[in-house]
């Protein structure tokens, strides 16, 4: 009979592509943990990667996560912690390779077993998956996908907690997915640890609760946090969440002694409130959370108790992120000095939109912020003081079109403004704007059984 641990820790390791690269480090050598959860995928990221894959084969992946793995690899080795992350992106495969590689170059060939999870990415499958039927509806808008499939740039099912389960149990330290949930990277190292079963729906929520208050990194431990933040102690050495949980599915909030931030029941339920929607029904491809049962519970200084949720059965559906091309935009500044600065920047802004519309370009839209004035609060920000006092003001306006051509003549308007319109530029931040690509995001669900989420073991 296989013995299970009274206690798993999971620890965060990276909240998003491009988070604090001490944190790994720290968290592998700070103190004890089990697992170490590495998030790096968002939506916009998956088009970013298969762009790069389309350009190089090789890549396609977080290459910041093969930096780390460089990094941590021997202590990870030698303390026996399990890794779960989703830096494969596109290529997961690929990712592994480079993985195996850094192992080679450490001397630890022989030492390690990296777990890939694929599976999720549907790209080459989309014609077929329409052709029998899966219309692929955009969730907020209803259309079918095919009214932009030759724009189409990425599409991924989001898997769930199994396929790392699987990795895990077959021997895997190293597990990389694609786009696997956030919340799964946490939750499969539970399931695995614990033995907890697929329709545990009450611990299969605990867990996806848990993973959903550390995905983000140090926003679960003082990082973005509203609730009285200039008394959180030493930001600059910041601590990141660790889950220290049990097998019936009550955890504990903490981080590594010694370490700076704070946790606290305000701030656990500040990251639980991020990206919930229904809070009864919490939906992952592993089951449904109701985040009306969570209690909390502060536990001592750094220490908060999630105990009570409860679970419910997961849907026939996956959910499907889906990027395509939109069109193109750019984004000018112009910052302009006291006195009168805002009336200034509003000057020029009337100027710029007048000659824009004299050549007769057609926008699809025209956004102008005021930053210093109303950029983040809008009217409201001027109810209380007086706006000729403002010492200075960010004009920053930007355009969107289907053609690029307008785009590249708008880029050409903003550099006269600085001698042919309102006075006191005194700042013209980053030169000409340059056009960009729009990638816009399409939200979809699919049948879970046509889905099929594969595991292969490598030995490194």
């Amino acid at each position: 009979m296989t013995s299970r641990p009274a206690t798993v820790r999971v620890a965060a390791g990276q909240g998003f592509w491009g988070d604090w690269l001490e944190a790994p480090y720290r968290q592998v050598t700070g103190g004890p943990i089990d697992y170490l959860m590495m998030d790096y995928l968002a939506e916009v990221t998956m088009s970013i990667l298969q762009k790069q894959k389309s350009r190089d084969a090789s890549l396609g992946y977080a290459t910041d996560f093969i930096t780390q793995m460089e990094r941590i690899l021997p202590t990870v080795i030698e303390r026996g912690i399990k890794v779960t992350a989703n830096a494969g992106g596109v290529n997961p495969r690929a990712c592994a390779a480079a993985v195996a590689a850094v192992a080679k170059k450490l001397g630890l060939s022989g030492k390690l077993k990296i777990g890939v999870v694929t599976g999720d990415d549907l790209l080459g499958r989309l014609d077929g998956l329409v052709a029998r039927g899966h219309e692929l509806k955009n969730l907020d808008t209803g259309r079918p996908l095919r009214d932009v499939r030759d724009r189409v740039l990425s599409a991924n099912a989001y898997l769930g907690a199994a396929p790392v389960v699987d990795a895990l149990r077959r021997g895997a330290q190293v597990v990389i997915t694609g786009r696997v949930t956030d919340t799964g990277l946490t939750l499969g190292p539970l399931m695995h640890a614990f033995g907890w079963s697929g329709d545990a729906w009450d611990l299969i929520a605990a867990g996806t609760v848990a993973g959903h208050i550390i995905e983000c990194g140090a926003q679960a431990s003082g990082g973005n946090c509203l609730n009285d933040w200039e008394h959180i102690p030493d930001l600059a050495n910041v601590g990141y969440p660790i889950v220290e949980a049990q097998a019936g599915g009550t955890f504990e909030l903490v981080k590594h002694p010694r370490s700076g931030g704070r946790i606290d029941v305000a701030g656990v339920t500040e990251q639980l409130v991020y990206e919930m929607g229904d809070p009864q029904s919490y939906i992952t491809p592993d089951g449904i959370a109701d985040f009306t049962t969570i209690q909390l519970k502060q536990n001592g200084k750094d220490r908060v108790q999630v105990s009570g949720v409860k679970g419910k059965p997961a849907t026939d559906k996956l959910k499907v992120s889906i990027a395509y091309f939109y069109g193109y935009k750019a984004v000018g500044t112009l910052v302009y000095a006291w006195p009168d600065a805002l009336k200034k920047a509003q000057a020029a802004d009337r100027v710029l939109r007048q000659r824009l519309e004299d050549l007769k370009l057609k926008f699809e839209a025209i956004h102008t912020e005021f930053v210093g004035a109303t950029a983040t609060h809008g009217p409201l920000a001027l109810a209380d003081f007086d706006a000729s006092e403002i010492p200075e003001v960010q004009l920053r306006i930007g355009v969107r079109s289907a053609d690029q051509a307008p785009v590249d003549r708008f880029t050409r308007e903003i550099a006269p403004l600085i001698l042919n319109g309102p006075p006191s530029v005194t700042g013209f931040a980053g030169g000409r704007p340059k056009p960009e690509e729009i990638v816009a995001y399409w939200p979809a669900l699919i049948d879970r059984k046509v889905v099929e989420p594969k595991v292969e073991i490598v030995d490194a």
